[in-house]
């Protein structure tokens, strides 16, 4: 079984649909390849075609290039993004193990490394603040905690 989004069941009944009327178009013609993305007589795609195609469509839409296969990493790394464990993860994308997805398939986001950044640094308890840059462009000025006023520069 594999879970999906709201979105993409629509999309797919949508496909369905569309693939039910090209079904009833062709007739006896129809071969039944039991697959769910096939050609108009229901014959299989092949691999390079679709590969291929896939290539195609992402040159058209002025993407990056990117391979077919390189989704399965991209949804890896937009699940942990989402909040989404290491586990849940691995699982969807069907791996024996977790280290297969987090050595392999995964990437942390700069937005993701930034908000780990902040929540970390978060945690860190304060003793003076920082007030902004030394006027003679050393180290930040600081003053305790509570005193919002410049540090005295002077020693």
């Amino acid at each position: 079984m594999v879970a999906l989004d709201s979105g993409t069941v629509a999309v797919l009944r949508a496909h369905r649909e569309r693939q039910e009327a090209e079904r009833l178009a062709v007739g006896s013609a129809w071969i039944d390849s039991g697959r769910i993305f096939t050609k108009a007589d229901g014959s299989e795609l092949t691999p390079d075609w679709v590969s291929e195609h896939f290539e195609r469509l992402t040159f058209a839409a002025g993407l990056p290039p990117i391979r077919l296969h390189d989704l399965r990493h991209g949804a890896a790394t937009l699940s942990l993004a989402a909040g989404n464990d290491m586990k849940t993860t691995s699982a969807m994308l069907r791996h024996s193990s977790i280290s297969i997805t987090a050595d392999l398939y995964t990437t942390v986001l700069p937005e993701v490394a930034r908000e780990a950044a902040e929540a970390s640094a978060a945690l860190v308890p304060r003793a003076v603040v920082v007030t902004g840059a030394s006027e003679t462009g050393g180290l930040p000025s600081v003053s305790q905690a509570g005193d919002r006023r410049p540090a005295d520069s002077t020693g």
